[in-house]
């Protein structure tokens, strides 16, 4: 079974109590929650505040998503505001090691995001460092794109990477995910899956939920 993690970008923002008390009543594991700069993606999402308040109404993993760039400067603030797991994109950093080193020195595990057109070479060095790669499978910035297709045979790709190195990364999977592509999207060695449309254009958000933690 795959960890479900419902992500927030896709709620209804005027109702986020309702969401978060779904999510808490529901079989996910984690909440996902989407932080945009509206400069390492052309869009701007919600930040502190946000995160802070879910916080406050959760007991389970608050998986912090970052599409900004210059994520070292905000990662004392996103701890805390309760950052459990701060994943930042290997494309916005320069020293990638050392903001590993610096999410996890503050007591968080630390995830490394690769958009769709990053070869997974990129991920080479520090594979055994990070606790989890997020595999884009759409570009970054907005919900409710289509899975890309090819992301399987990365997925399958980054999989062997792990296991030849050792090492117990877990592989999430942000973008497209569906009913219909989350069985795929498993086998090919996913741990962890955002869904945010899915979930949330349920007629029965809870039922989906559970439907794709069984898969």
């Amino acid at each position: 079974m795959a960890i479900i993690a419902p992500s927030l970008l896709s709620a209804n923002f005027l109702h986020l109590e309702s969401a978060c008390e779904m999510i808490n009543n529901s079989d996910a594991e984690w909440f996902h929650l989407d932080v945009m700069d509206g400069r390492f993606v052309p869009n701007i999402s919600f930040g502190i505040p946000i995160i802070a308040a879910v916080r406050k109404a959760t007991q389970k993993i608050c998986d912090v998503h970052l599409m900004i760039e210059e994520p070292e400067k905000f990662t004392q603030v996103f701890k805390d505001a309760g950052a459990d797991v701060l994943t930042v994109h290997v494309e916005a950093c320069n020293h990638l090691h050392r903001n590993i080193q610096q999410i996890k020195s503050l007591g968080m595990k630390a995830g490394v995001a690769i958009n769709p057109h990053t070869p997974l070479e990129a991920l080479n060095e520090i594979i055994g460092f990070a606790d989890l790669i997020c595999v884009m499978s759409v570009n970054p910035g907005f919900g409710g794109q289509q899975f890309i297709h090819a992301t399987l045979q990365k997925i399958e790709r980054l999989k062997n990477k792990i296991i030849q190195s050792g090492a117990q990364t877990l592989i999430e999977v942000d973008g497209g995910v569906t009913l219909e592509n989350a069985a795929n999207i498993v086998a090919a060695g996913a741990d962890v899956l955002v869904a945010g449309n899915t979930v949330f254009n349920s007629q029965h958000p809870a039922e989906t939920i559970r439907l794709l933690r069984n898969i």
